[in-house]
């Protein structure tokens, strides 16, 4: 009953954690790039692209080239995947449409500045939606699908696709100068998403030294469900053997370790560093 109730609540967690996302992603184009005619990259600079040319609701072009991206994601990353799928096109198409009739003027008269903000909001929202296994469509179903086999970062491959519907621009635009700024809002958006994944999922490594391993052992291994190895060592200066407990976490969960170890044994000495890569259970899946 218990572990039902879990998984309900990670449930709507994760559906209310993609829809902050997905409004931050709307509100990034309808806000600050729409207004300064800059395009990006994805579905939703294809639909800017349209929207320039002949001024059709860019949330319209959204919905309806991402149906069929939607099959393709069922297909390959499982229905759950599709579900949400589905749910950001629902929601970003309505926020799109919406936003874009109340946003008429531009907020910022700078386009380096719209270019910046719009691709840094952008970047967190896709950041958002990504960590909770969402996606936005378009360009984020071949990043996601690709990440499913290589460890290539998303915003990479988001990047590469991006490069020619940015370029596609120029030929409604005319203007170099926006054609530039659209490269920087994609660059910025990477640069974002990939902060916000990494952040997400970085992790620690720790060397615990305590007289009072076997409790310290037992709270990371028992409240924390995290893999923990105790080897001897010998301290050097002393001469005296020590245990030395090892365990690898996540970063958010050093906090409550930490303060566990305090509580513990205050003398113990700790030394912790940032691991650039954990691949296996209850970490990330190793892909060739």
């Amino acid at each position: 009953m218990k572990q039902q109730l879990k998984d309900r609540i990670r449930f709507f967690e994760d559906y209310l954690i993609i829809s902050i996302g997905l409004v931050l992603f709307s509100i990034s184009w309808t806000f600050f790039i729409l207004p300064a005619k800059i395009t990006a990259g994805g579905v939703s600079g294809v639909g800017a692209v349209l929207y320039y040319a002949t001024g059709f609701p860019m949330g319209v072009t959204y919905f309806l080239v991402n149906v069929v991206l939607v099959l393709i994601s069922v297909r390959i990353l499982g229905f759950n995947f599709g579900i949400k799928t589905i749910y950001s096109m629902v929601i970003i198409s309505v926020t799109l449409t919406f936003t874009q009739q109340v946003v008429k003027e531009p907020l910022i008269d700078d386009l380096f500045l719209s270019a910046v903000l719009g691709g840094g909001i952008s970047g967190i929202g896709l950041g958002i939606v990504f960590s909770r296994g969402g996606s936005t469509g378009g360009t984020d179903i071949i990043a996601a699908v690709i990440n499913k086999y290589r460890n290539i970062s998303p915003g990479r491959i988001i990047l590469y696709c991006d490069v020619i519907i940015i370029a596609s621009s120029f030929f409604v635009l005319k203007s170099v100068d926006k054609l530039v700024y659209g490269y920087v809002t994609m660059g910025v958006a990477s640069y974002a998403l990939d902060a916000v994944l990494s952040g997400a999922n970085r992790s620690a490594q720790m060397l615990i030294f305590s007289q009072k391993y076997d409790e310290i052992a037992d709270y990371i291994n028992q409240q924390k469900y995290r893999g923990v190895t105790v080897v001897d060592g010998i301290g050097w200066y002393t001469k005296e053997k020590v245990k030395v407990v090892i365990t690898v976490v996540r970063k958010k969960e050093t906090g409550a370790i930490f303060r566990k170890i305090k509580e513990i044994d205050p003398g113990a000495f700790i030394s912790m560093g940032s691991v650039m890569g954990v691949y296996g259970q209850g970490f990330d899946q190793l892909k060739l």
